[in-house]
């Protein structure tokens, strides 16, 4: 497999999850700006979409979105624990998380790396932001992790987009249990290994 990425965007998730479930997968650098991978493929051709993370897998299939690649990993790893069976209540409930954090958190986020924000969206925004976390240190609340007391895929990916916050002064010390969260996350061996290969500060 190939895994499409961008130093400490979404794109992290998906590395993070491969590396717990115990995959091997080729990273593949992506300049996003100008659509070239690092050997200077254009990867316009890889993903029509224009953004990481995209997987190819070994017979060329492309896949593409975070939580979707995400899930996929977990799922050729069962007994990871990554993620729960399909068809379970479980999972359905690791599916609500996954979405939580693609619309609310990681988009809220995602949106002040946007240049052509003004100052008064910019406040407008933040304030979305803060509500959007509020209610995740209360889904966090007397939890390790999102779904409890085992790591998954929904934590890879949020620990992914609230690194985010550090770019935008966003502090997340004004929150009562999301330090906490982000401190168990950072600390895992294969977070570290992954934002090492990312080129990222562990």
């Amino acid at each position: 497999m190939k895994l499409y990425y961008s130093p400490g965007a979404c794109s992290m998730a998906p590395h993070i999850v491969a590396l717990e479930a115990g995959l091997k997968m080729e990273l593949v650098k992506v300049d996003i700006p100008n659509k070239k991978t690092e050997s200077g493929d254009d990867f316009w051709k890889i993903n029509p979409k224009g953004y990481v993370p995209a997987l190819v897998l070994d017979n060329g299939e492309l896949i593409t979105e975070v939580a979707v690649i995400c899930q996929y990993l977990a799922d050729q790893a069962p007994a990871s624990g990554l993620a729960a069976a399909l068809g379970t209540m479980e999972r359905y409930q690791l599916m609500s998380a996954l979405n939580f954090v693609a619309t609310e958190v990681h988009k809220q986020i995602g949106a002040l790396f946007n240049p052509a924000l003004t100052a008064e969206m910019r406040v407008v925004q933040t304030a979305t932001i803060t509500r959007r976390l509020n209610t995740l240190d209360q889904m966090l609340a007397g939890r390790a992790f999102m779904m409890g007391e085992r790591f998954t895929v929904a934590d890879a990916y949020l620990f992914t987009v609230l690194n985010w916050t550090r770019f935008h002064k966003i502090d997340l010390g004004q929150w009562q249990n999301i330090p906490g969260y982000m401190a168990r996350v950072a600390g895992r061996e294969k977070v570290k290994q992954a934002m090492r290969e990312e080129g990222l500060p562990a």
